[in-house]
């Protein structure tokens, strides 16, 4: 019973895939992978197409197998997609002006964040000494 159940859940374990593509060599297989799971699924927006169940993303990858089985490269590939959809497919878009604010907001953000850390922690320092001298001034005997 237990070989059997063992058996089962090997053979059924490629069932629950979201996705069974399989291209005819492994540099196709490896450069498929890389890119399904380099593109953003369109209407879940969380996954990548490799990983989102929906039918849209379904087609995503039926079009990149299409491409890499044309001989497309994979920045032609990439550069297909954004043009079909513009830079929000990509999970890592590229620096240009219109999207330098992803990459320089985050590290403004964490400046600022140490910034006012450095001001609180100095600030406090501040109030802990001057307790302290005040505190040794009351208790001095006169």
């Amino acid at each position: 019973m237990k070989r059997l159940v063992l058996l089962w859940l090997v053979v059924s374990g490629t069932a629950f895939a979201v996705d069974p593509t399989t291209m005819p060599t492994p540099e196709l297989q490896q450069r498929y992978e890389e890119i399904t799971h380099g593109l953003r699924c369109m209407q879940c927006m969380n996954n990548s197409i490799a990983d989102s169940p929906v039918g849209l993303a379904s087609d995503l990858r039926r079009d990149v197998k299409e491409l890499l089985l044309a001989g497309k490269t994979d920045a032609e590939i990439r550069a297909y997609m954004v043009q079909r959809y513009g830079n929000v497919i990509l999970f890592t878009p590229p620096v240009s002006g219109s999207s330098l604010w992803v990459w320089v907001l985050p590290v403004i953000a964490a400046l600022g964040g140490v910034f006012v850390g450095v001001r609180v922690v100095r600030r406090r320092a501040r109030l802990v000494d001057q307790d302290d001298s005040v505190v040794d001034t009351e208790e001095s005997p006169r």
